[in-house]
């Protein structure tokens, strides 16, 4: 499988518009911003999501992006498919010329493992992952400059 940072990054970018669209519009340098993702690879990222038509853009002042369907009908598949190459665990991208123009010996098993992982992001919708965050516990942001009192 080919999980690579584009992958995590869009799924992340995704995420970051679904919480963040309840007001309108979301801009790229917004999600930059707040996740830490270059510009220019949102943008290239965001052109790719928006070909597969997962997020529409908006125009002029107060333009961005929103999410062109529901979020409930979004899976984390569709995201990685959308910008990455096909979920792939074989040397061979599913050819059958692993070793030396034939099959290897494991084929089977990393075309197996494909199936499992792809089914298994096909369940997971993006209002999931909203849902899991809007939910989350706050986490304490400790000021490393200020020590900790202690107590006796």
């Amino acid at each position: 499988m080919r999980l690579t940072t584009k992958g995590r990054f869009a799924v992340t970018a995704m995420l970051d518009l679904a919480l963040n669209s309840t007001h309108g519009p979301v801009t790229l340098s917004g999600i930059s911003g707040r996740q830490k993702i270059s510009l220019s690879y949102l943008e290239q990222l965001f052109g790719k999501l928006r070909r597969r038509e997962l997020v529409e853009s908006v125009r002029g002042p107060g333009g961005g992006y929103n999410l062109a369907r529901p979020a409930t009908e979004v899976t984390v598949a569709d995201i990685i498919c959308a910008v990455e190459e096909p979920i792939d665990s074989t040397q061979c991208s599913g050819r059958e010329n692993c070793r030396d123009n034939e099959r290897c010996m494991t084929h089977d098993l990393w075309e197996e493992l494909n199936e499992t992982v792809y089914g298994f992001l096909s369940t997971v919708k993006l209002s999931q992952l909203v849902e899991k965050q809007r939910t989350r516990p706050v986490a304490m942001v400790r000021n490393p400059a200020k020590p900790e009192p202690v107590s006796a």
